[in-house]
């Protein structure tokens, strides 16, 4: 019973983070809501400014009694095999999107590049690798070029070859569909998952950060793992 209680909150969370690439506030209330319902009680009271404790104590979602996660390897923007094992030793803010999402995956990049210059010199133990759900147009050179206009040391990952996207999809419980428009194949958005999970040192999922989470948060949450 407990297994199915987990799997029903995992697909909870997937569903509910489904993020569609339109109006950000629109994106925001949405994706925030699952760590809301799935996070311990915290204080209510917003924090007055400067009062970078409350913004401490507002973290993302422990998920390291989930069975969420795993290796896998996609190419990066040299075109090379990349696994996310090769990152051991470093913590992984790791998030899923695509380059032609026209708001939700800007912001949330432009977050953890905040997040980092939070970390100050514990940034460097840090990697933050973008996944693309659109193979289809995010080629190697895209992806890898997309994620460094945010930070020269993003890691954009595709799919190539034999690659399975739907596999890794289905580790991290990412969901996405296409929102075709006037029939032109070619010109599509994306509605996906949003937020990303903060991987430790060994590999494992730790903790969900929702989309709309202050780079202080993520930052606080990023130190327990160092």
């Amino acid at each position: 019973m407990l297994s199915v209680t987990r799997t029903f909150l995992l697909s909870a969370i997937a569903l509910a983070t489904l993020a569609a690439c339109h109006p950000k506030e629109e994106a925001k209330e949405a994706s925030s809501a699952p760590a809301a319902s799935a996070a311990p009680a915290a204080s209510a009271a917003p924090a007055a400014s400067g009062e970078s404790t409350a913004k401490a104590q507002a973290r993302g979602t422990d998920m390291r009694k989930e069975d969420i996660g795993g290796d896998f390897t996609l190419t990066d923007g040299d075109g090379k095999p990349f696994s996310l094992s090769d990152l051991k030793g470093k913590v992984v803010i790791l998030s899923f999107g695509y380059t032609h999402c026209p708001d939700v995956c800007p912001t949330e990049l432009l977050t953890y590049s905040d997040t980092l210059k939070q970390l100050g010199d514990q940034a460097k133990d840090v990697k933050v690798v973008f996944v693309s759900i659109d193979p289809e147009r995010d080629t190697p050179e895209v992806i890898g070029k997309y994620a460094k206009q945010f930070n020269p040391d993003f890691i954009g990952l595709t799919a190539t070859g034999d690659q399975s996207l739907p596999v890794i999809k289905q580790q991290y419980r990412v969901v996405s569909a296409k929102v075709n428009q006037k029939e032109d194949s070619e010109n599509y958005l994306v509605d996906h998952s949003s937020g990303a999970y903060l991987i430790d040192k060994n590999g494992e999922v730790a903790i969900f950060s929702p989309y709309g989470s202050e780079p202080e948060t993520i930052a606080a949450d990023v130190k327990t793992l160092l």
